[in-house]
């Protein structure tokens, strides 16, 4: 398959390495034409994943135009919050009958409150969307170390083809009928995942971060199965197989996040020290509570959070009160 991948970030660049070992060809572009031309220098990301040499077989290419005209797959590796003007600059060279286009990007859109494929669609029309998520770290991607993800379509011939183009040993990929479940559960655990990495902050130890996690499956299946998910997606590798890696792992820029304002950083620092890297949950919390808040699910976790991050609520506080909140039945 020829295949352009949009985002020369870490998740970007592991997804073009892997469909290069793969035997397809890849081309990789970036939103800085000067670095990307650096990477092309150096056959390397030394921002993002600087342990890695690239394949033979990726290109590099500051032109959106050239890295969309050849391809027959498109995937989309920028941060959420900037996908709709990826997708508005490449709408003059877009082929609705001939390009699929795999969704990277894990979070919703601040302001208009969309899911991705719900921008996908208002911006180009009927397409052939699939989502590509689950517990799949670049850093652990690129090495090989065994990961299994899903890829969901609502147009099943178009997740087989994804199916198929990303399988291999290392890389096992499902398929599934529910992008909007899959899509939200690679949204929310962004979310829960910055709530994890509070507790981890504070230091309030295992028994904790694990009522935390599971009460978060618990949120994210009742706000998932009211925004139109299976509720059985939420049990699968985008729900809380996600979860549990992005709540743990020492790579998770959104455990980070939480673990340092458990620790006391204010969020303007902690965004600062990140520098480059994008942690999707910090825009996503705020999306995801205004739009609990429209449909009127309750998401306690979720609420505390925004309260920490956007309300200067201090997350000892936030703490007190989750767990002071009314005794209640436990309902999924």
């Amino acid at each position: 398959m020829n295949i352009a991948v949009l985002g020369d970030g870490a998740w970007g660049s592991a997804a073009a390495q892997h469909l290069a070992i793969n035997k397809h060809n890849v081309t990789l572009w970036g939103p800085f034409p000067e670095y990307i031309i650096e990477m092309k220098n150096t056959q390397s990301n030394p921002k993002f994943l600087p342990k890695i040499i690239f394949d033979n077989n990726i290109s590099f290419t500051p032109s959106l135009e050239e890295a969309v005209k050849t391809a027959d797959i498109l995937v989309l590796a920028l941060p959420s919050q900037y996908i709709r003007n990826l997708l508005i600059n490449i709408k003059p060279f877009f082929n609705n009958s001939k390009h699929i286009l795999v969704d990277l990007a894990k979070g919703i859109e601040n302001k208009t409150l969309m899911r991705m494929s719900e921008i996908v669609f208002e911006v180009l029309g009927n397409s052939k969307y699939t989502v590509l998520s689950g517990p799949s770290h670049a850093e652990e991607v690129i090495f090989n170390v065994p990961t299994a993800v899903v890829a969901a379509s609502k147009d099943q011939t178009a997740a087989k083809i994804v199916q198929d183009t990303f399988f291999s040993p290392s890389f096992r990929v499902y398929y599934s009928n529910d992008p909007t479940g899959v899509e939200l559960g690679g949204a929310l655990k962004n979310v829960f995942a910055i709530a994890a990495g509070v507790v981890d902050g504070i230091k309030l130890g295992d028994n904790s971060k694990a009522a935390l996690i599971t009460r978060s499956i618990a949120e994210m299946s009742r706000l998932g199965k009211a925004l139109g998910g299976n509720p059985e997606t939420f049990s699968g590798l985008s729900g809380i197989g996600d979860l549990i890696v992005t709540c743990f792992s020492k790579h998770s820029r959104n455990r980070l996040v939480g673990e340092k304002l458990g620790a006391g950083y204010s969020l303007e620092r902690i965004l600062k020290e990140l520098k480059m890297s994008v942690a999707e949950g910090v825009k996503t919390t705020l999306s995801t509570y205004q739009l609990a808040k429209k449909i009127n699910i309750q998401t306690p976790i979720i609420d505390e959070l925004y309260n920490a991050l956007y309300q200067g609520k201090k997350p000892e506080v936030c703490i007190k009160d989750l767990m002071t909140r009314a005794a209640a039945a436990e309902i999924y």
